[in-house]
């Protein structure tokens, strides 16, 4: 089965192409870092105007690039949801629009479902089940996965996501949009010891989440920065906090995450979703891999952002086994993820 993907949920515009035999064909991505950065973070009407330019085209150029008249896409996946909701209807809507001149089956994909099975996109697939840390702007979380659409959240964030820290960090230290890459590259020019902030929730038992504490000790040794400083001074300054800023993150990630290996009994981890990509969190996780015979499994850098290849995934196996759409436009902001349906195997 050869289908069409499209991502919309939020900055991002993507369409990808997947086989079920020949694999990913195509994935065309344009980001709105750009649009956005003047604003300091995503203005909703901005997006979903950019979308409604971007997608069409994306569609047009992945097709070409695999080589792929319409007549030979079988079914069309799009991001339905979670998501900022406007976004989210410029791809559901273009996606229900070509399905229904293609007479093609459509479906919606769960947005946090195709993270997870990004990594099947790999050579070296994780095996199921496993434990998944699925970490990025909006969304921290700790996930059993025993199969697709076989979801038990073990634990979540109770306010800022680790990636909204990042980024709420950044801006304090007077960082561009996006900032969670900017402080990550900040924090290798910073010194050991200089700062010390709290690791939420690491001294209470269970598996939930907490970064607010962790932006207000940011926000008191930013402003507590002598006046009197030289350039130099301050940005050494900087660079030392957000070094402490990563490693406190990435010490609760990674403390939370064997936790949730050691609960469950499983070995196998997957860490998915935009702040899989930063090298420090990895780094800490090989070591802990070598240490623990663990085995981690990461989608490539260019897939744990927002993307279409990842919606392919996820909606191909749905479309395989029988799901379709009814006739109406599936869109929603939220969408709890335990509720979806375990794959039905026909």
């Amino acid at each position: 089965m050869r289908i069409l993907a499209i991502e919309s949920s939020c900055d991002e515009s993507a369409a990808a192409i997947l086989d079920s035999d020949r694999g990913l064909l195509a994935h065309e991505l344009f980001s709105q870092i750009e649009l956005h950065r003047i604003y300091g973070g995503v203005v909703p009407e901005l997006a979903s105007r950019d979308h409604v330019q971007r997608l069409l085209p994306l569609v047009s150029r992945a097709l070409e690039v695999a080589e792929t008249a319409p007549d030979r896409i079988e079914g069309i996946a799009y991001t339905a949801g979670p998501g900022l909701i406007g976004a989210l209807l410029c791809g559901a809507t273009l996606a229900r629009s070509l399905a229904y001149a293609w007479r093609v089956p459509a479906l919606g994909v769960h947005h946090l479902e195709g993270h997870l099975l990004a990594p099947l996109l790999e050579s070296r697939p994780p095996p199921f089940p496993h434990v998944a840390l699925l970490v990025s702007g909006g969304h921290t979380m700790l996930i059993e996965v025993r199969g697709i659409g076989e979801y038990t959240v073990l634990g979540e964030t109770r306010d800022d996501a680790a990636g909204e820290a990042f980024d709420k960090s950044a801006k304090l230290l007077g960082l561009p949009y996006p900032g969670g890459p900017q402080l990550a590259a900040l924090a290798s020019d910073g010194r050991a010891g200089a700062y010390e902030f709290p690791r939420p929730m690491l001294d209470r038992p269970g598996l939930e989440f907490s970064f607010s504490g962790l932006k207000t000790a940011v926000l008191h040794a930013v402003r507590a920065f002598p006046a009197q400083r030289s350039p130099a001074q301050l940005q050494q300054a900087r660079a030392d906090v957000a070094r402490e800023v990563q490693e406190a993150i990435v010490d609760t990630l990674v403390a939370k995450t064997l936790r949730a290996l050691e609960a469950t009994g499983l070995v196998d981890l997957v860490v998915a979703g935009g702040v899989g990509a930063n090298r420090r969190l990895r780094a800490r996780f090989d070591a802990e891999s070598a240490r623990r015979g663990l085995r981690v499994y990461y989608p490539r850098l260019e897939f744990c952002t927002d993307n279409a290849a990842m919606i392919a995934v996820a909606g191909l196996a749905r479309l395989q086994a029988g799901e379709r759409d009814g006739a109406g436009i599936a869109a929603r902001a939220r969408w709890p993820l335990e509720s979806l349906q375990p794959l039905a195997v026909p």
